[in-house]
């Protein structure tokens, strides 16, 4: 055979050789071969690297346009509610005032890296989908939602929450370095995590109608008793918010390994421990955090017993919530009673204990979506129920269980009170605090906040007494 000549695609002559034989092409691969092919390109020829130019940028657009089309694919909330087991968190966004950004604006914080890191991260998610889904989703404290997040939209300069009734300098609390989500830890999701209705046997109940019941103003607004409890760890020298975990709910799986820890290696107390010295310990529990629950309380109405640094009135950072015009009656804390027993529902709004308490309670999805179809009964008055009330609401019991300026020295009000008592209605008045009979041990009633009962010297009984 003679030798032939033949003219490459990027416009470079090859060298006259002898044609490779199929056993030369057997050995050598299609990666080299390209390899020689592409050394054998002319580049002092301006064509072939205007042509390399292209190629490289066409290359480019599919490489880049590829990848970027695979992180917007990624960072759409489309995409985060194509996992069953992201049901609650999609429902409840969609039900949410934020429905309108993305999941990334918040969970991600801005910049380029951090989207990348971010991504690389989340692979693990990929896994648990495959290898087995957690029962109970939970923020951690390394994917927070940092302040960054917020900042993109909200500005750190507002003084007055959007009703107008909060004071909040939020650039003071930003600078301290407090994260947002201390306070508005529930604005999407309505502390879903923390109320324990995200787990896998009810992630099929989660749809946005369902959702729309389940986001509770009281869950998307800040909670009262997460402020009480930052100030008043203030006031006691703490900043809890340098711990991250004081900020996301606990993880059920870490705090289930923890008490499976400490039973293991409390086998010997539990054995020494009796039962007796164990009730007594959770009574003193009890004890001291309902002291501590009217110590709070009386700091609220202004009756602060010690210096603060931060002050736990209610007007100091309520603007619009005043004193009501009945309460500054002199006679007012005596002669209340009634107007508790006819307004009890709007007392309430006001003076709930449970407002007080930074933990929430665990909760029953099935019972929340039953209770979203009941309409609200309108409050009729009721003295028993205005009774129990006086009796287990900490802000009653409060001033309850202190002694009345009414009742004088106890000499002087135990031969004089009868007069105090004439009717069931004045008797009615007297049985908030005190039982008219001695108390059982065994007893479900509201326990009255002093132990001083009627009986206990009317032991021959009462003239024209009738039972309330």
């Amino acid at each position: 055979m003679g030798r032939v000549s033949t003219v490459a695609f990027w416009g470079k002559k090859n060298r006259e050789t002898e044609p490779e034989s199929r056993e030369d092409r057997k050995k050598v691969g299609p990666i080299r071969r390209l390899w020689r092919k592409f050394r054998s390109i002319d580049w002092k020829n301006p064509v072939n690297r205007w042509k390399l130019l292209f190629a490289s940028l066409v290359g480019c657009i599919v490489l880049f346009g590829g990848g970027y089309g695979v992180i917007s694919f990624t960072n759409s909330p489309s995409f985060c509610s194509s996992c069953h087991e992201m049901a609650p968190e999609y429902s409840s966004y969609t039900a949410s005032a934020h429905n309108q950004i993305t999941c990334v604006q918040c969970h991600i914080k801005p910049g380029t890296i951090n989207m990348l890191t971010h991504k690389m991260k989340s692979l693990k998610e990929v896994y648990y989908h495959v290898t087995g889904v957690p029962e109970q989703i939970v923020q951690t404290e390394e994917e927070a939602v940092s302040n960054e997040n917020c900042l993109q939209c909200h500005s750190k300069n507002r003084l007055v929450t959007a009703s107008g009734d909060l004071k909040v300098n939020h650039k003071g609390h930003i600078e301290e370095g407090i994260p947002c989500i201390s306070c508005h830890a529930g604005v999407v999701h309505a502390k879903m995590a923390t109320r324990g209705i995200n787990t896998e046997e009810v992630r099929g109940k989660w749809t946005k109608e369902s959702a729309e019941k389940m986001m509770e103003e009281k869950y998307l607004r800040p909670n009262m008793g997460t402020c009480i409890d930052c100030h008043d760890k203030v006031n006691n020298g703490e900043k809890p918010w340098k711990d991250p975990a004081y900020n996301v709910p606990p993880n059920p799986e870490e705090v289930e390994k923890e008490i499976d820890k400490n039973k293991e290696e409390g086998k010997a107390t539990t054995v020494a421990t009796t039962e007796g010295e164990a009730t007594e310990a959770t009574e003193e529990t009890v004890a001291v955090h309902e002291e501590k629950t009217q110590d709070l309380i009386l700091q609220a109405i202004g009756k602060q017993t010690k210096d603060v640094k931060l002050s736990m009135e209610c007007k100091t950072c309520h603007k619009q919530t005043e004193i009501p015009k009945t309460h500054q009656d002199v006679n007012w804390s005596n002669g209340h009673g009634e107007t508790a027993v006819q307004q009890l529902d709007k007392c309430m709004n006001c003076h709930q204990d449970s407002k007080w308490v930074r933990e929430i309670p665990k909760e029953d999805i099935l019972s929340l979506l039953k209770m979203g179809d009941q309409k609200v009964n309108k409050y009729t008055p009721n003295v028993t129920l205005a009774k129990e009330q006086a009796r287990t609401n900490k802000f009653c019991s409060a001033c309850h269980s202190d002694r009345p300026e009414s009742h004088g020295d106890s000499d002087q009000w135990l031969t004089s009170h009868a007069d105090k008592a004439k009717t069931n209605d004045m008797k009615a008045e007297c049985f908030v605090c005190h039982d008219r009979d001695k108390p059982k041990a065994d007893s479900t009633d509201a326990k009255a906040s002093t132990d001083v009962y009627c009986q206990y010297c009317h032991r021959t009984g009462f003239k024209d007494d009738v039972k309330n």
